[in-house]
């Protein structure tokens, strides 16, 4: 070649990101620390609350928020600002044992399927793509109704045994694959017990691949109790919650009272969002190894 021409328009590419970087690219440090913020102070800040929430201050009803009221108050003189973090541990708690319950019935249920023989293992996942076919709320308002009044166990019951499904297909492929494996063989030749090999040889296994799973579970009970309350199928009124601060908020604005129904709805976004972003990185870290987090 000519040194005295010199090629232009053309650059060598960029070397592909390594797994290294990729992980630490999706890392959800912002969205772990705020979600982290948000349920320490459901958890922490009520008893140092100055107001409490449940106090009917008719005097202030429908004030904006200022320094005594920082998120203004409800129709009924309510402190807002108490009531959303009183109300954060209702739809928390919610969260969580939904979740406990839907992970512990995906988990039995997948085990047993995936270890299960051929034709039991097809009856139960036959039985489990009816139940994904079904509206997610349809058969948790079907089940309420039948319950009576709801409170935060039962809710959670409902919510939790409404919610297996996807848990239980995710651990059959899981269990699917690690049945035939040489430990698994030989704990059964030693006499173990089903739940001797689920608990210590399949479940450390298949759990990192499900986590995800029920992080995402985690997010749509939140919602889902939301939903319901807002509906007026959930929660009671005088169980303060995200989804009950909604309901009550639907008369705040059509007069003018904004703040009854965007603080509470954007306390509910923001953890849907971080629980989401979280996730997105628990799957992320999946795809390149365990240490992506």
């Amino acid at each position: 070649m000519d040194p005295r021409f010199t090629l232009t328009g053309i650059r060598p590419a960029p070397p592909p990101p390594t797994p290294s970087r990729q992980r630490a690219a999706r890392r959800p440090v912002p969205a772990a620390a705020m979600l982290a913020a948000i349920v320490l102070g459901c958890l922490f800040f009520p008893p140092f609350l100055p107001k409490d929430p449940s106090y009917l201050d008719l005097y202030h009803a429908n004030t904006a928020p200022n320094a005594e009221f920082l998120f203004g108050t409800d129709a009924m003189g309510r402190d807002l600002f108490s009531m959303v973090w009183y109300g954060g541990r209702i739809s928390l708690l919610t969260g969580f044992l939904s979740t406990a319950i839907s992970a512990a019935a995906g988990i039995l249920l997948g085990t047993a399927s995936g270890l299960a023989p051929r034709w039991l293992d097809g009856l139960l996942m036959r039985l489990t793509e009816i139940f994904l076919s079904i509206p997610g709320l349809l058969p948790a308002i079907l089940l309420q109704a039948a319950l009576g009044k709801a409170s935060v166990l039962s809710l959670s019951t409902v919510l939790g045994l409404t919610g297996w499904a996807e848990i239980a297909k995710a651990v059959r492929t899981e269990v699917r694959q690690l049945r035939g494996s040489a430990f698994v063989t030989a704990s059964r030749c030693m006499g173990g017990s089903p739940f001797h090999i689920l608990r210590r040889h399949l479940l450390p296994n298949f759990l990192p691949a499900i986590l995800f799973m029920l992080v995402m579970r985690f997010r749509s009970a939140v919602a889902s109790e939301s939903t319901m309350s807002f509906l007026g199928l959930g929660l009671p009124l005088e169980l303060l919650s995200w989804g009950s601060l909604l309901s009550l908020s639907e008369r705040s604005l059509l007069s003018g009272a904004w703040w009854a129904a965007v603080i509470p709805g954007v306390f509910l976004a923001a953890t849907l969002l971080c629980v989401t972003e979280l996730g997105s990185g628990l799957q992320t870290a999946g795809q390149y190894g365990p240490s992506g987090l």
